[in-house]
């Protein structure tokens, strides 16, 4: 009965000094109330960390850890709740785990860094800072997402060799991940990729809708704090905004651009086997009903995409792009026997026109193009240049125009007669807004 009665006194006191570590974040932080409001609390052995819903905690880490230091134990539980707001623990299984548990922990130490609250403030605070300090310059913005491929492709100097690696990881690692994939199966880290169709269950995706819920309220919050508080930690912005980026699906937006034609082919969807087996039978090799001769299908047939050819735009994600785009049509089997597709380069007027008839053409297009402009990037011309050719009668049915582009130039200035996309490659950079009749397409850097 002692045992037990200490026991519960110990799960007591932890509580209490969580609840006294959350307000003192609360003070600095008010916008963040819904999100240090953990539902459920679950006391475990040796860890501290969250999948979203629940809060785990050993009694004895957060008693030792607040008798030591009060600030260290606000880090760590603002620290978890970064992770959540900023949707770490909901990547799915396509990623090397490892890796992405310190990209994770590098973006949010990277927040609690910059908001720089004098009650997280840790004796080892000077090293952190200097050491984002070096991977801010090569990867920008500290977003996990950033960090992981950084990490991934071998560009981060800090992590080439593991005896680098494990100091990141002993710098920065302030929590226990394993609650975030305790349903998920590790695939081998060669073939760990980060991807937009990361499987998650029913219950993992309502919970990432929650969180994402709760970081866009944040971000609205920040903004009318801004107003009158002043700047806010940039990598807290920029992590809330990759968060709540409204992101297309390239494959799916194509797709928009399909007009319905009918085609002569057999419309296996549409024809009764057994009315037609039943006809052969009774009726001496009769058919009752004959195959359908033709099926509506939705091919690709006239659109425009237009490159920016500034000095701010690379030749190799153009190229990158315009394969990526091909393989999506090649792959859905979204070519007409004859298609027309103008390939339009402009940087601040129509530098060429290439015009795309068949997949030959795109394929040749793709190896031996030429970039030529590099000046300055205004919009308006590839739109007149369009509106010029739809009056020349050069589409049938134009279904719209992509624009790859860095977003920093001139927009016209009212909405065209067909759909357009501006696609960007994010940076480490804010992607600029587009006007609001156009769809806003954004690329990361391994999509291409």
């Amino acid at each position: 009965m002692k045992d037990e009665a200490k026991r519960d006194e110990l799960n007591r006191l932890a509580g209490e000094v969580l609840d006294i570590s959350r307000n003192r974040l609360l003070v600095n932080l008010r916008y963040m109330d819904t999100a240090l409001t953990f539902h459920g609390r679950e006391v475990c052995r040796g860890s501290f960390g969250t999948d979203g819903r629940v809060l785990f905690y050993d009694p004895s880490f957060v008693l030792r850890t607040y008798a030591a230091s009060k600030e260290k134990l606000a880090a760590v539980c603002l620290h978890s709740v970064l992770h959540c707001i900023f949707c770490h623990p909901f990547a799915g299984a396509d990623i090397d785990m490892r890796t992405w548990d310190l990209a994770c922990d590098i973006a949010a130490e990277s927040v609690i860094s910059e908001l720089g609250l004098p009650c997280t403030r840790t004796d080892d605070e000077g090293e952190k800072s200097g050491m984002l300090r070096r991977i801010r310059r090569e990867t920008g913005f500290l977003t996990a997402e950033k960090i992981y491929s950084a990490l991934r492709k071998g560009e981060l100097s800090e992590a080439k060799t593991d005896e680098g690696l494990k100091r990141l990881e002993e710098l920065f690692t302030a929590d226990d991940h394993s609650y975030w994939y305790k349903d998920i199966a590790q695939p081998p880290a060669s073939q760990a990729v980060m991807t937009d169709e990361a499987k998650l269950s029913q219950d993992d995706l309502s919970l990432h809708d929650d969180w994402k819920k709760i970081a866009q309220q944040i971000e609205m919050e920040i903004e009318t704090f801004a107003k009158v508080k002043g700047r806010f930690a940039s990598s807290l912005v920029q992590n809330l905004r990759s968060v709540n980026r409204e992101r297309y699906d390239y494959s799916d937006f194509l797709r928009r651009f399909a007009s319905v034609n009918e085609s002569m082919k057999v419309s296996d969807d549409e024809f009764d086997y057994i009315y037609y087996n039943y006809g052969l039978t009774h009726y001496k090799k009769m058919p009752l009903i004959e195959p359908l001769e033709y099926r509506e299908d939705s091919r690709i047939r006239d659109f425009v995409i237009a490159i920016d050819t500034s000095g701010s735009v690379a030749g190799d994600e153009v190229q990158s792009f315009l394969q990526k785009t091909y393989s999506i049509l090649k792959s859905r089997e979204s070519f007409q026997t004859r298609i027309n597709v103008h390939i339009v380069q402009c940087d601040a007027q129509i530098q060429s026109d290439d015009v795309i008839t068949s997949e030959a053409d795109i394929e040749r297009y793709i190896d031996t193009m030429e970039i030529r402009g590099l000046g300055g990037t205004d919009f308006r011309p590839v739109f007149d240049y369009v509106d010029h050719l739809i009056s020349e009668g050069e589409f049938s049915d134009l279904r719209g125009l992509i624009y790859f582009t860095d977003g920093l130039g001139v927009y016209p200035p009212s909405k065209p007669d067909y759909r357009t996309a501006f696609v960007f490659v994010e940076s480490g950079y804010n992607v600029p807004e587009v006007p609001v009749w156009a769809m806003k397409v954004v690329l990361r850097p391994e999509e291409l």
